[in-house]
């Protein structure tokens, strides 16, 4: 897997990363782990949309409330 970004980093506590795995189906390429050793997996399409919603504002409520 190639390793694309850390989401934190500040800390030695597994901080959730984003991966690319060239070697899985389309459908499965982009991976995220989280600090729980837990993962996601999802298309380069659907990183897309989620990066599109990210910068449009889309998510800025779940931040505002917490």
């Amino acid at each position: 897997m190639i390793h694309i970004a850390t989401f934190c980093g500040q800390c030695n506590c597994g901080c959730p990363e984003l991966y690319l795995d060239p070697a899985a189906d389309d459908d499965r390429r982009v991976v995220i782990t989280d600090d729980f050793g837990q993962r996601i997996q999802m298309s380069l399409v659907q990183l897309a949309d989620l990066v599109a919603d990210v910068r449009t504002g889309v998510l800025d409520e779940v931040l505002a409330g917490a």
